[in-house]
This record gives structure tokens, C-alpha cells and sequence, in this order.
């Protein structure tokens, strides 16, 4: 796996507004990739807050891979953590789907103040995220208004700010924050790969090389089939088939390599090559990593 880091300044500035703000905040909302639950997981999240009720909710559930995404959610499930799938994007029901959710993780400090004979105020949520998780598309949801700017790429949210859910929900939306070190490589590739990190400051042919490996390894044939190629096709020249098939070729016909590795990416985001999780529960690394 290629390594890959990518933390600019305004990242940092976030993570330090949010943890100032955590105090403020009854639990979190936090936003993942569903193709990529465990690569898309903010360590930060669990240094900050590690008591807090937190709901995940997994993203992109329309370019996921249905059954592996069902898995993702019964194993993040926890006493104290919930797990939602959600199509953003086409969904009508996320709003109610978020509140009850939020609901039912805040009860216990809700009857805490009626038993005190306190009334009850709405409950504060912090929705966190990686860049680019559709976390603005959330909140665009839940507000019932294009309050949030959106973009299919990352850093477009920079500011902190409050969302009126209903009378019993507020959202603190905050911008999308990576974290300062990946120590596992695999997880900035998968990151690059699905479009969370700026691609400019990437090596395009490494991730889809990094990318088609993965691909190859969880959906035998998928890629051998979209691109016309054979079962033995190395890796290397598989991005050659991807440029012959999508008629990426230079003047003297070779197959431009860099433009067939982007466009594969695009694809990929796209869901052109179909529903694909990029992270298997079943997965004994996956294993590994969510014990950490």
C-alpha cells in the first residue's frame, strides 16, 4: 500500500474547535463511509470523547455492497453506540431515523433530569466526520434546507455550526477532519480511493494499482469483466486494460496509464462498476484494527 498523508492547517483548527465544543454536546453523530467503515473511523473522535452515547451512521449506502454494510452495522453496535445505513442522498425517512436514534441513546440522561425534576431540554449532538462522508448532505437532510454547502469533494465545510433539528435535537455540524498520522497505510489509500483526501497531493497510478488489488481480492472477476480482462492480468496492467477499454490512448497508441488510473477511481465513486465495500467484517486485519 502506497502511504498517503493529508492534514492542512484548517483540520487542525477544526479538531481544536471541536474538542473546545465537546462539553457542550450530550453525544455524537458520527458519519462513515459505508464502503470503508473502519479506514473512515476518526480515532480522534475516541480520544476526545470515548464516554459519550455516539451514533454512527453509515454514508453512501448506495455504492455500498448491501450485505456487507448489514454486517457493518450489527458489529459496530454497542451498549452504549448505535448504527445506522442511510442513502443520504434519497432517503425521506433520515430526519425521523436520526432523532429516534438520538432519542433513544440521550433517554437515560433525560429521565436523569425529569427525575430531578428538571425539564428536560433538547438534546445536543456534535455530527462529525471525515471529508467528503456526506455529513453536509446530512444535515441538509435533517434541517429540511440546503443550510449546508455540499460537493463531491472534500473540504468544503470549514465552520462550526448549530442545526435546530426539532424541539428535542440539535446539530453542531462541524467540517470534515482527518487526523495528523495514518499508521496503517491501507487506511489513506482506502481513504484516497473513495475521494476523502485532495487529489492532487496524490499518486493517482498507486491508489487505483493499491485499489484494484482489493477490489480483485474481495470480488473475484468484477473488474476483469467491466475492463475486458483475463483472470491473470497483473495488477500493473490492468490499469493498460482500463485505458484500452475506456479508449485512453496517446498518439502513438500506448494506453495512458495516468488517465485510466483517474478515470477507474471516478468510477468507482461514481458506482459504475457496481455496489462495492472495499472492508469485510469477516476480514481478520478488519478484526484487528476495531480492537485497537
Amino acid at each position: 500500500m502506497v502511504a498517503v498523508q493529508w492534514y492542512p492547517g484548517h483540520m487542525e483548527k477544526a479538531r481544536r474547535d471541536m474538542a473546545e465544543n465537546l462539553k457542550a454536546v450530550d453525544m455524537i453523530i458520527e458519519l462513515r463511509d459505508a464502503r470503508i467503515p473502519l479506514a473512515s473511523r476518526n480515532p480522534i473522535l475516541d480520544e476526545m470523547a470515548p464516554q459519550k452515547p455516539r451514533l454512527i451512521v453509515l454514508s453512501k449506502t448506495d455504492l455500498a455492497d448491501a450485505e456487507k454494510t448489514e454486517a457493518w452495522v450489527n458489529f459496530l453496535k454497542t451498549e452504549n453506540r448505535d448504527c445506522l445505513a442511510l442513502d443520504l442522498a434519497n432517503d425521506k425517512t433520515v430526519k425521523k431515523q436520526i432523532v429516534n436514534a438520538c432519542a433513544e441513546l440521550t433517554k437515560e440522561k433525560r429521565e436523569r433530569m425529569i427525575r430531578r425534576g428538571i425539564r428536560p431540554r433538547a438534546m445536543r449532538a456534535m455530527a462529525c466526520g471525515i471529508p467528503n462522508a456526506g455529513k453536509s448532505t446530512l444535515i441538509n437532510r435533517i434541517a429540511g434546507r440546503n443550510s449546508a454547502k455540499t460537493a463531491d469533494k472534500p473540504g468544503v465545510t470549514r465552520a462550526l455550526t448549530w442545526i435546530k433539528a426539532d424541539s428535542t435535537l440539535e446539530i453542531l455540524d462541524t467540517p470534515g477532519v482527518l487526523w495528523p498520522k495514518f499508521e496503517d497505510p491501507r487506511t489513506g489509500s482506502l481513504l484516497a480511493a473513495t475521494g476523502a483526501i485532495n487529489e492532487n497531493i496524490l499518486d493517482l497510478k498507486e491508489i487505483a494499482m493499491d485499489t484494484i488489488h482489493v477490489i480483485r481480492d474481495l470480488y473475484p472477476g468484477v473488474l476483469e469483466a467491466e475492463y475486458d480482462a483475463s483472470a491473470g492480468t497483473r495488477t500493473d496492467v490492468m490499469l493498460e486494460k482500463i485505458a484500452e477499454k475506456r479508449h485512453l490512448l496517446k498518439e502513438n497508441g500506448v494506453p495512458d496509464i495516468d488517465r485510466a488510473a483517474s478515470v477507474f477511481l471516478h468510477e468507482l465513486r461514481r458506482g459504475k462498476l457496481g455496489r462495492l465495500s472495499l472492508e469485510s467484517v469477516s476480514d481478520d486485519e478488519a478484526e484487528k484494527r476495531v480492537s485497537e
